[in-house]
């Protein structure tokens, strides 16, 4: 992890090699298989799938507050704080427009008891620049095929 000018960065940075699966299991179930890890979506009861698992678009949100929380512990430990007691609250509702879409997304990053108030200024800014807002921020190129 490298810092410049306050902003933490990521090491593990994706490159063009890096990759991910999704494999249909079931109803509206599939699975994502990356480095050998498992995570699996599924749609509420609602919407045809049994709610065994979060939807996509629950993980997107959450991987934006996961990445938030990320970057918020390493702003505290670099810093000499303890991480314990950090959480990080994501809030999100839904276009009722076309296309569907997330429409807002509210992340509270409440610190550790103790963390002074002084220091909440610098602890969002760093916090709002992880990986994922920043990817959010300037759009990457996204490209669907069918192979």
């Amino acid at each position: 992890m490298a810092s410049e000018a306050g902003v933490v960065r990521d090491d593990d940075v994706a490159t063009a090699a890096d990759h991910l699966d999704v494999d249909y299991l079931s109803g509206e179930q599939y699975e994502i298989t990356v480095r050998g890890h498992r995570v699996r979506v599924d749609q509420p009861t609602g919407s045809g799938g049994a709610d065994e698992a979060p939807t996509p678009t629950e993980l997107f949100v959450g991987a934006l507050a996961a990445c938030v929380a990320f970057y918020a512990g390493r702003y505290l430990t670099r810093h000499g704080f303890d991480r314990d007691g950090l959480r990080v609250r994501s809030d999100f509702v839904m276009a009722t427009d076309r296309p569907a879409r997330v429409a807002t997304i509210r992340i509270v990053v409440h610190p550790p008891a103790g963390f002074p108030a002084e220091r909440t200024a610098a602890l969002a800014a760093v916090a709002s620049h992880c990986t994922v807002h920043n990817t959010m921020q300037h759009q990457p190129e996204i490209t669907v095929t069918v192979g």
